[in-house]
């Protein structure tokens, strides 16, 4: 049975440390008792403690690290099998493979391609998060070394002969590289590898039985950070990483209480873009891709991000004056509001026009154009209000208003109640801007 808040905290110090990074210990046990946080993430608690707690306040779904301090990606430590139901907390990491083919400038070259994946949108930063370093050649030691020198990420050394994840291993044990992968045929040997490596390891099984076999074997030897490792057979691999989610998060069953991550295989970058994005929503922690362009990658991290994003929390931007390209007295005036989506469309292709633009960001508790018109978060008064508010007629000298064109039914009223007195009806989508723009001041 679930252990209580209060029963969890009765084991606990009572210092009100912080050391765990929440503010007394009752917070610290309620986050425990919601399978928030581990009992371990407690740097005070007693031996005697650990031991009376430890297995009935574990989270259903272990936290994994991969890579050294400064560098870490985590995996696991979910609470929920459907995103409304609260959120998921740890976004799926991407991971591009570094073929043993590869000679070492291509494969340095290659690594650097991954470093470098990285991409603004909508106010975050998406980037490959993980190398996959096949390390099957003739000497893995030194496809090891060469990886953990070059990669500015997290490592994953990619086998199937148990000597060369040794050496592999033991040549970067303190990058703390995922071992990928154990089988039936040798979980035993890596589990003792990695356990004396203090690394985590990825278990492959043929069905979920054998895999819930392999993973007691590999705790018998005293591994404890596993990842459950699938192939990408299409529906089957679905069922199954739902089924082992299912298991662990309803059913508390230890042996599918690992995270997941899934190996790609596709006949095309389109195929493999469209696997990567549905096994990032169901239930990967860790996606491998052989793809390296932006156009490959991004598709999948875009996914990812809308997926991971909270539900509960509207995704916006501070509703205040935004200068973009250092625009003057003569820079053309729009507004728009501050769903972060809208927000970034609309100052992206303000860039895009190379028109330097004030734009005048509306509060509407995170709605866009439409949404928040229908949800009536926004009205003509309510513009003229946020424009006099940020000051706007004080940075330029012409009274031109663009407006979002799918409002303008805003324009006669604006006209008519501010100092505004020509009000422009904007493009109705985003990528229209820039075209619009370019015509500025003749609007």
């Amino acid at each position: 049975m679930a252990l209580t808040g209060m029963q969890i905290y009765k084991s606990l110090p009572k210092t009100n440390c912080k050391d765990c990074g929440l503010p007394t210990c009752m917070a610290f046990a309620m986050q425990v008792a919601a399978k928030q946080r581990a009992l371990t993430d407690c740097p005070h608690i007693s031996e005697e403690g650990k031991e009376a707690l430890s297995d009935a306040s574990a989270p259903p779904i272990r936290l994994v690290k991969i890579g050294p301090e400064g560098k870490t990606f985590e995996i696991g430590q979910e609470t929920v099998m459907f995103r409304h139901e609260e959120r998921f907390h740890r976004p799926t990491g991407l991971a591009i493979r570094i073929p043993a083919a590869l000679s070492d400038e291509d494969a340095a070259a290659m690594i650097e391609r991954a470093n470098k994946s990285v991409f603004p949108r909508v106010g975050a930063i998406l980037r490959v998060a993980l190398c996959a370093v096949e390390v099957e050649t003739a000497d893995p030691a030194a496809r090891a070394r060469l990886a953990a020198e070059k990669s500015e990420i997290p490592l994953i050394l990619v086998g199937g002969k148990t000597e060369a994840l040794k050496a592999a291993v033991e040549a970067i044990a303190d990058q703390k590289p995922l071992i990928y992968r154990a089988d039936a045929s040798n979980v035993e040997a890596l589990a003792e590898i990695a356990a004396a490596a203090k690394v985590p390891l990825a278990i492959h099984g043929k069905n979920l039985e054998e895999l819930a076999d392999l993973t007691a074997k590999a705790k018998d030897k005293g591994m404890e950070d596993l990842v459950l490792s699938f192939l990408s057979d299409g529906g089957q691999t679905i069922r199954d990483m739902t089924v082992a989610r299912r298991a662990a998060l309803k059913k508390q069953f230890r042996p599918l209480g690992y995270p997941s991550m899934i190996e790609v295989q596709a006949d095309s970058p389109d195929m493999e873009g469209i696997l990567g994005g549905v096994f990032s929503a169901k239930y990967a922690g860790i996606v491998i891709v052989d793809g390296v362009e932006p156009w490959e990658l991004l598709p999948i991290m875009v996914t990812v991000q809308d997926v991971y994003t909270n539900p509960q929390v509207p995704n916006t931007v501070e509703a205040k004056l935004y200068e973009i390209g250092g625009p003057g007295e003569n820079s053309p005036v729009m507004f728009t509001t501050n769903f972060s989506l809208t927000y970034f469309s609309v100052a992206g292709e303000v860039e895009r026009s190379k028109v330097p633009t004030y734009i005048v960001v509306v509060e509407t508790e995170g709605l866009g154009v439409l949404n928040a018109y229908a949800g009536d978060k926004i009205s003509a008064e309510l513009v003229v209000k946020t424009i006099a508010a940020q000051k706007v007629a004080e940075k330029v000298k012409h009274r031109k208003l663009i407006i979002p064109g799918l409002l303008p039914i805003f324009r006669a009223e604006i006209e008519d109640t501010s100092e505004w007195e020509q009000v422009i009806i904007g493009p109705e989508s985003a990528r229209e801007i820039p075209a619009f723009l370019q015509k500025w001041p003749d609007l």
